[in-house]
């Protein structure tokens, strides 16, 4: 059976089980996402303040196969958050969900309402001593629920893993309406399968996060940050098997710069001051955290001496000051607003195994090539195999000049991917953008299976619709 339309009539219906002030009209901030691809068609905003009054809009929905799109910070970028196209669904908001529950620093967890940002999560948790990893250019705006629904990834995925890897136990209502209590504290609980793992990356279709137990880590006693000049994406792989054999565990973060990247910064950040007289064909910013008692700057030191000698780096800079180490992560955060004030034809988050993405690079170029002249920024977390790959215009035209190679330049650069054994998607998820890339490179084994567990979890198939799978 077709979905119904979450209309006026069932607003008045839902309402009427809510405390007053729960149900809003939509306003145009809901309904529009980062790249302006689509403006959602819903009507009205739920925004429960607790599971319970979560748990009465979902069964109200289920009830009358109503579909509904968990909304969190807006900030995701392949459109999970809106749905434009079929009969309006019902915007179920986290914001007013957005409390610190509690806090364990002996534990090393932290609980926090599905609303709660992540700046603010990783606030609470450094008044404490302790450090929440997860960090990523929209912390600022990005709520947990959100970020953990699409299983986010970031800067530190390297040493402290994706979302997935920071959480021990979540509290979610489910497609009928059931809360499931699932808030544990545990390291270890093998009492069968894994319903975290489950909702973790699910993109809001089997079920609505509420809150989560997330894991802590000590703030590291000393922090370096340096920039490399590397001669080649194969000498940044060498430098970072170099940097691991020094220094372990670590390398919090090591992140790949390209020459392209840092001209749109001038292009379109000229106000933003950049550490060279003229900017490196690719660089890499590593930052490390140690123990009490070691010398970040030292070892930095010590590894640029080493990939000297071995020929990988020319040049480099090891931050003297909190302020210099800013400036340098202004370089590596900042290039997604100049990609925007540029204008990406079509952006790429994809994944490749680490002693393959050398090859990608030099690869991928001449295959845009056969489609049109470009220009690439390549950029990412090198340390975990993800790159961002993003295609551009020549100076002096605009994206609006190519949107009729869009899906060709998608498709060159996916195939691609595809053939190497990557992924079409590292850490923004599938949500709408990508739902035909899932279907065209997924194992069918794999979607058969997906499309069983949506089957079985949410038979009505209201939450979050067309999401992840074809509706």
């Amino acid at each position: 059976m077709p979905l119904m339309p979450a209309d006026d009539t069932f607003a008045e219906t839902l309402a009427a089980r809510l405390p007053d002030n729960t149900l809003r009209r939509a306003e145009p901030r809901y309904l529009e996402e980062p790249r302006g691809r689509w403006t959602g068609s819903s009507q009205w905003v739920a925004l429960p303040r607790s599971a319970e009054e979560a748990s009465t809009i979902v069964r109200a929905c289920n009830a009358a196969r109503v579909g509904l799109v968990p909304y969190g910070g807006g900030t995701g970028l392949v459109g999970g958050q809106v749905a434009q196209d079929g009969v309006a669904p019902l915007l179920v908001s986290m914001e007013r969900m957005a409390a610190v529950r509690a806090l364990y620093p002996r534990e090393n967890v932290l609980i926090a309402e599905a609303g709660a940002v992540l700046a603010d999560v990783q606030a609470a948790a450094l008044a404490e001593n302790r450090l929440f990893a997860l960090s990523l250019a929209s912390e600022g705006t990005a709520r947990i629920g959100g970020l953990l629904a699409t299983n986010a990834g970031g800067v530190n995925v390297l040493r402290y893993g994706n979302a997935r890897e920071q959480v021990l136990g979540l509290e979610a209502v489910l497609p009928d309406g059931t809360v499931w209590n699932g808030l544990k504290r545990l390291r270890k609980d093998n009492t069968g399968y894994d319903l975290r793992h489950l909702l973790m990356g699910a993109e809001g279709t089997l079920g609505l996060i509420t809150a989560a137990a997330l894991k802590l880590s000590p703030v590291p006693a000393a922090t370096g940050t340096a920039l490399f000049t590397v001669e080649s994406p194969a000498a940044a792989l060498d430098l970072l098997a170099i940097a691991r054999e020094q220094l372990g565990e670590g390398i919090s973060a090591f992140e790949l710069i390209s020459r392209q990247g840092l001209d749109f910064l001038t292009e379109a950040l000229p106000e933003l001051r950049q550490p060279w007289p003229r900017p490196p064909e690719w660089c890499v910013l590593v930052e490390l955290g140690l123990a009490r008692g070691l010398d970040p700057a030292a070892a930095l030191e010590g590894l640029f001496a080493t990939a000297l000698e071995a020929g990988l780096v020319s040049d480099g800079l090891v931050a003297q000051s909190e302020l210099q180490r800013a400036a340098f992560w202004a370089l590596r955060e900042r290039i997604p607003e100049a990609n925007k004030a540029i204008g990406a034809i079509s952006s790429h988050d994809i994944s490749l195994p680490l002693g393959l993405v050398p090859e990608f690079i030099a690869r991928g170029a001449p295959r845009l090539a056969k489609v049109g002249d470009f220009r690439i920024n390549c950029f990412g977390h090198l340390g975990d195999g993800n790159l961002h790959y993003n295609v551009f215009p020549l100076p002096g035209r605009r994206k609006e000049d190519h949107v009729h190679q869009r899906d060709e330049i998608k498709r060159t650069v996916h195939d691609l991917v595809h053939e190497m054994d990557g992924s079409v998607s590292a850490e923004h998820g599938i949500g709408r953008l990508k739902v035909d890339d899932l279907e065209r490179y997924g194992d069918p084994a794999k979607l058969a299976a997906m499309r069983a567990i949506k089957a079985a979890l949410d038979p009505n198939g209201i939450m979050n619709p067309g999401a992840v799978l074809r509706g």
